[in-house]
C-alpha cells in the first residue's frame, strides 16, 4: 500500500523574489552567484522556496543595539595604517605608458 505522495514546495523565480522583497533581479541573482542567500540550482536556473526567502529576510535583517545588546556586539581593531614612516619610504616612479614601452620594445628588436 503506498501512503500519500509528498508535497513539493513551491519555487519562486529571482524576479518573483525581487518583486516580494522589493529589490532588483539583479541583486537576488548576485547575492546568489556569491553564495550569500540560499537557493536551489535546478536546471540551470536559481529557484527559491519560501524557506529561502524566510532565511534571506533573516540574513539581512538589522536588529537595533541597545544599551542591553551592547555588550554582546563583537568590536572589531582598528584597520592598520598602511603608510610606512617617513624614513622608510621611498619614492615611487610612474610607469611609461604602454604606447611607449611597446615601441622601445620594437625599436630594440
Amino acid at each position: 500500500m503506498t501512503g500519500p505522495a509528498p508535497v513539493l514546495p513551491a519555487f519562486y523565480r529571482p524576479a518573483e523574489v525581487a518583486a516580494l522583497l522589493r529589490c532588483s533581479e539583479w541583486w537576488v541573482k548576485e547575492q546568489a552567484r556569491h553564495r550569500r542567500i540560499p537557493y536551489a540550482w535546478i536546471g540551470g536556473s536559481y529557484l527559491f522556496t519560501a524557506e529561502h526567502i524566510a532565511e534571506i529576510v533573516r540574513r539581512f535583517e538589522v536588529q537595533p543595539v541597545g544599551a542591553a545588546d551592547s555588550a554582546n556586539v563583537v568590536r572589531l581593531p582598528a584597520p592598520r595604517s598602511h603608510v610606512a614612516d617617513a624614513g622608510e619610504s621611498s619614492r615611487l616612479r610612474a610607469r611609461p605608458p604602454r604606447r611607449r614601452r611597446t615601441e622601445s620594445n620594437a625599436s630594440a628588436a
